[in-house]
């Protein structure tokens, strides 16, 4: 067919779970991609607890939890010396870990299987798309194949193809923001190590003196180095495998490894200034781009279909106005600005960039290894968490209440195994559109009707995790939260009122303004 509702661009992680979510709510995308196969080389590695969150409402969570390797600690050092350690998951009663890491080549694996076992998504292989035109409803593409090109139509289209975007190019879009000059050697090493699961950062290292290193492991005895290079560094030299190697063993102390995947990056923070022009939409690298340090990107761009898939699903539907599509620009934009000031701020830590910034940053490293103060300034990478929206689709929260639960974030998870019938873990019970969550209930106020419309859940304050409960969502009883279809809490009352949860559900829907 020549017209489709939604054609999405790139079939890397951001692309495919996009792809997968809208079919999981009866939309039915076109997925091209101008390669024959899924990505090369390791490439984005650290997958964090609410990416893990949304996989596993899609359904793909479990191989890549029992494949990666899982992990919430880290060490900081100086020179020989730990200065700093944090645990991302101190508490217990969550379904996820804080961290997998697992290469991007098993995450897309994963999807593209999970894609390949339905059949209301055409994921396209060599389809490159050479010339985009805008609509007045929509999007005109020219798809150049082996066998010819061709042309399609569409509602909406969402270009999800990487940092180097051709739909970005085509429309004469550009980015803006920050390119750091400091260079940086990754390399993933297959060999056998008895390091822990653990994220290790180094600065001015015995073995890379006055620079930066980072040491991750991933499965099949494969490990992720990176080494700071420092801006006059040759990238192309320092690709070759006689200069890698030779740097990674006096690191390692032996030469006993090989070589998987070498590549030199550049630090960049930019975004463009707008993800939505017209009828495309753009998402994941395409629409901005950070520093490696703290797992920011593909995460990010995950977190982008999450919020991008229902929208689009409750538009093409007739559910909901074009003008939800419109949060989406809002919502992620704060979160992109979120991840590069986070990133931006990491860089400067990482790779000062005069005599005065290196002075303060040694001078704070050398105060953590010896006061608590101080280790708060030690920056090797803030690690990725989601980001609580502040959006024209929340309703106000009545009150103020003792709970970590907030308007704008995700909803917290919940251990419900001694709460009744149904999944163990609260966030796999939330429905597919809406769910009402009422604290301090045996069962619900409401019956479920049984229809996807709109779920209504208990939360105890008693019982084996009511210390859990409490802590998440408060411990005054009657409370309600109204959560979206991504999970995003856009609600909170004192008791349940069915009037104001029908408006707080009609505003998050773009119904009203």
């Amino acid at each position: 067919m020549p017209h489709h509702p939604v054609i999405v661009i790139g079939a890397g992680p951001v692309g495919l779970t996009l792809a997968l979510d809208l079919a999981r709510r009866g939309i039915r995308p076109v997925l091209l991609d101008d390669a024959d196969r899924i990505g090369e080389g390791s490439r984005a590695i650290c997958f964090a607890k609410r990416t893990l969150e949304i996989f596993d409402r899609l359904g793909v969570a479990g191989p890549m939890l029992a494949k990666g390797v899982v992990w919430q600690k880290g060490r900081v050092f100086l020179e020989h010396d730990e200065v700093y350690a944090f645990d991302l998951l101190p508490e217990g009663g969550h379904q996820m870990p804080a961290f997998i890491n697992l290469q991007q080549y098993y995450i897309e694996r994963y999807l593209v299987d999970a894609i390949a076992a339905r059949d209301d998504i055409d994921l396209r292989w060599r389809n490159k798309v050479v010339g985009i035109e805008h609509l007045s409803d929509g999007a005109r593409l020219t798809i150049d194949t082996p066998d010819g090109p061709y042309v399609l139509t569409c509602d909406w289209l969402v270009a999800c193809d990487g940092a180097r975007s051709s739909a970005r190019r085509h429309l004469g879009l550009d980015f803006a923001g920050e390119v750091f000059e400091d260079q940086f050697l990754i390399a993933d090493v297959k060999m056998k190590g008895d390091f822990p699961t653990e994220r290790w950062f180094w600065f001015d290292p015995p073995f890379h003196a006055g620079q930066s290193a980072l040491l991750h492991k991933q499965p099949d005895d494969v490990w992720r180095i990176d080494l700071q290079l420092g801006p006059g560094a040759d990238a192309k030299l320092e690709r070759q495998p006689a200069n890698v190697i030779p740097r990674i063993a006096r690191m390692l102390g032996h030469g006993n490894f090989t070589l998987e995947w070498v590549s030199v990056y550049t630090f960049q923070c930019r975004r463009l200034a707008k993800f939505i022009h017209n009828r495309v939409v753009f998402a994941g690298d395409s629409a901005h781009q950070v520093s490696p340090f703290g797992a920011r990107g593909a995460n990010s761009g995950i977190q982008d279909a999450d919020n991008l898939g229902w929208k689009l699903a409750a538009v093409l539907k007739g559910a909901a106005p074009a003008r939800l599509i419109d949060s989406y620009e809002n919502e992620r934009g704060q979160a992109a600005d979120e991840n590069i000031g986070h990133s931006t701020r990491s860089t400067d830590f990482i790779a000062p960039r005069s005599k005065m910034e290196r002075r303060f940053r040694n001078a704070a490293l050398e105060l953590a290894a010896h006061t608590d103060f101080a280790k708060r300034f030690v920056n090797s990478g803030r690690l990725s968490l989601p980001t609580a929206y502040d959006s024209p689709l929340s309703t106000t929260a009545e009150g103020t209440f003792d709970g970590q639960a907030r308007v704008g974030a995700p909803a917290l998870d919940l251990p419900m195994a001694a709460m009744g019938n149904g999944h163990p873990w609260l966030l796999s019970r939330l429905g597919a559109n809406f769910t009402v969550l009422h604290v301090g209930c045996v069962s619900p106020l409401v019956a479920d009707d049984g229809s996807d419309s709109i779920r209504h859940l208990a939360i105890p304050l008693a019982g084996d995790a009511a210390a859990h409960a409490a802590r998440r969502y408060g411990t005054k009883p009657g409370v309600v939260y109204v959560v979206r279809p991504d999970q995003h809490i856009c609600a909170r009352f004192a008791a349940y009122e069915p009037e104001k949860v029908q408006a707080a559900i009609n505003r998050a829907m773009g119904l009203i303004g």
